[in-house]
């Protein structure tokens, strides 16, 4: 007969039953152990962290603040005209004797829907003015232009990456891998416009050239 299942002493056999069960579950509570110092749950070693991608998003602009500077197509409704306020921008109010004003653009979608529109720079003219002159536009010598279309989000603006810089002098397309004249300055206030798939800002950006 086996002394496992009835076992043999001087106690009553719930007693060696005890014993067993005390002694089953101490095994089972050091495997447990053994088990978790070798897992160790949270650890970072058992789910690997993706590594970072350089994928742009789905839909240009959607997430950004920046125009693309490629070529690129959005999902979506065209924006209404109605909807859209485009804003020239420079980097100072006064520039000093040869230092070169930076242009840039700003689009606010304000209608209450997103909407896309190509805001890239095949579709961007900055002209600069004084009085009743126009002295220079973005277009006369424009090269490595490109369609970017974005999708604006309600509320939202998307602004130029890199800035458009003007060597103050006079734009003709006729002259545009010649020296050209340089424009009045020693105070000389100028007004920037633009406008973005026909799209013209309501306000000139007004600056001064020493």
């Amino acid at each position: 007969m086996s002394t496992f299942k009835h076992p043999v002493g001087p106690q009553p056999s719930t007693v060696y039953w005890r014993r067993r069960l005390i002694l089953a579950l101490g095994v089972i509570a050091v495997i447990v152990v053994v088990v978790l110092i070798v897992v160790r749950p949270g650890s970072s070693q058992g789910t690997p962290t993706p590594a970072a991608t350089n994928s742009k998003p789905a839909t240009p602009g959607a997430d950004g603040t920046n125009i693309p500077t490629e070529n690129t197509t959005a999902s979506g409704q065209p924006c209404k005209p109605a909807n859209v306020k485009v804003t020239a921008n420079t980097d100072a109010s006064t520039y000093a004797a040869g230092e070169l004003p930076k242009l840039t653009v700003s689009i606010t979608n304000t209608g209450t829907v997103s909407c896309k529109i190509d805001a890239g720079t095949a579709q961007q003219v900055f002209t600069i003015t004084s009085g009743t002159e126009t002295y220079w536009k973005s277009t006369d010598c424009q090269s490595d232009k490109v369609d970017a279309e974005v999708l604006l989000q309600p509320g939202k603006t998307v602004s130029s990456q890199t800035p458009i810089e003007w060597d103050r002098t006079r734009s003709d397309p006729a002259t545009c891998q010649q020296t050209r004249e340089q424009v009045p300055a020693g105070g000389a206030s100028y007004h920037l416009t633009t406008s973005v798939s026909g799209i013209e800002s309501a306000e000139s950006k007004q600056f001064i050239l020493d």
